[in-house]
């Protein structure tokens, strides 16, 4: 039985392959591997795509958020609040910077439950910085983040690294913070093959400030203004994703969309929570969590039937045996974060997966029961 991968990129090969080598032949053919026109292109083709007026792209989406906090000023001792259900990669922008996470509880969806956020906000006016995350596909409320962006004054980096694509009431994430920041791993919605990221904005005097960073802080050839990174997206990567990827990111989306309101209307088990977007989110499905309350029994049901699984996350980010010694904070109780860390369950999601695989999966699901 042939089975029912999280991600199938040797099917994504077979799709995308022969221009992957066309792009790959046309920038060894110009003799022109970094910062060069392939990287221009891209950049101008994404900051289409999003709506947005500057994309700078860079080597990965840590990159893209710390450079985007760098951008910001964030300075040693100052406190970003943000979430502890995230990749590490969103701590650790803030924690190479010197910043100080300062962790909120989710909402049910695992998104920043953005009531406590303002709470906190309004209790602490010291905290000048937050970094929401997008998690799994999901848009948080855009207008309360521009409310509390205005109402607290503060610095804002969206993680878009799981949500390009993905809309508030029409208006797409990454558009209200000072700055956005995604990433190009293989396995996200826009996927390079091989590492990538990119920081976004429509302040053109950020995103001048971000493209010195990425290349040594130079302004000019040799003429160094600040400390910057080597955090430049190669014309290999640029051009694979502005060929061969991009212009099928809307089209693929569709298909995610498909699969996941298949999975909405078939999964029928009581005993399986599926973790669906808010009123007014538009998700551009990234991930298919659900929560169940024995993740081991479960995933070893489906094993059987052989269909991957996969944990977003197992483990809170202020739990990491890397935050013993790192400075950080913890308001209130995380509990809504720990449940979805002890029970969420990732399903197949991506573009080239079959209508028998999609039935595969439901059936498994619905097959499901606690065991006694």
């Amino acid at each position: 039985m042939q089975p029912v991968l999280l991600n199938d990129f040797k099917r994504q090969w077979s799709e995308i392959g022969a221009e992957v080598l066309r792009a790959v032949e046309g920038v060894g053919a110009s003799g022109w591997y970094v910062l060069g026109e392939q990287v221009k292109r891209f950049e101008s083709d994404l900051a289409t795509f999003w709506g947005l007026s500057e994309a700078i792209g860079v080597a990965s989406g840590l990159d893209a958020l710390e450079i985007a906090f760098r951008v910001l000023d964030l300075r040693c001792g100052d406190r970003v609040l943000t979430t502890p259900l995230s990749a590490f990669a969103t701590t650790m922008a803030i924690v190479r910077l010197g910043g100080v996470p300062v962790y909120c509880d989710t909402d049910a969806n695992g998104l920043l439950d953005l009531d406590r956020a303002e709470s906190i906000l309004a209790a602490d006016p010291g905290i000048r910085f937050l970094l929401p995350v997008h998690l799994f596909g999901q848009s948080l409320d855009l207008d309360r983040l521009a409310g509390l962006q205005e109402r607290f004054n503060l610095w804002m980096v969206e993680d878009c690294a799981q949500s390009i694509g993905a809309e508030w009431a029409g208006r797409a994430t990454g558009s209200v913070g000072r700055l956005a920041a995604t990433s190009f791993y293989p396995t996200k919605n826009l996927g390079a093959i091989g590492d990538g990221g990119a920081v976004l904005t429509n302040d053109a005097e950020l995103a001048a400030r971000v493209r010195r960073l990425r290349d040594y802080g130079q302004s000019a050839k040799y003429r160094h203004d600040e400390i910057g990174w080597n955090s430049r997206l190669d014309e290999l990567q640029a051009a694979i994703l502005a060929e061969a990827v991009l212009p099928r990111l809307r089209d693929w989306t569709r298909r995610r969309q498909e699969v996941a309101a298949a999975y909405t209307v078939g999964i029928q088990n009581p005993s399986v929570r599926v973790l669906r977007p808010p009123t007014g989110s538009t998700s551009c499905e990234h991930l298919f969590p659900v929560t169940v309350a024995n993740r081991e029994h479960f995933e070893a049901h489906l094993k059987t039937r052989g269909i991957a699984t996969g944990r977003h996350y197992p483990i809170l980010i202020p739990d990491q045996e890397a935050m013993v010694g790192t400075k950080f904070e913890v308001r209130g109780e995380l509990e809504r974060a720990r449940e979805l860390a002890g029970s969420e369950v990732s399903l197949p999601i991506h573009p080239q997966l079959r209508a028998e695989e999609i039935d595969r999966v439901i059936t498994a699901v619905n097959e499901w029961s606690l065991p006694d």
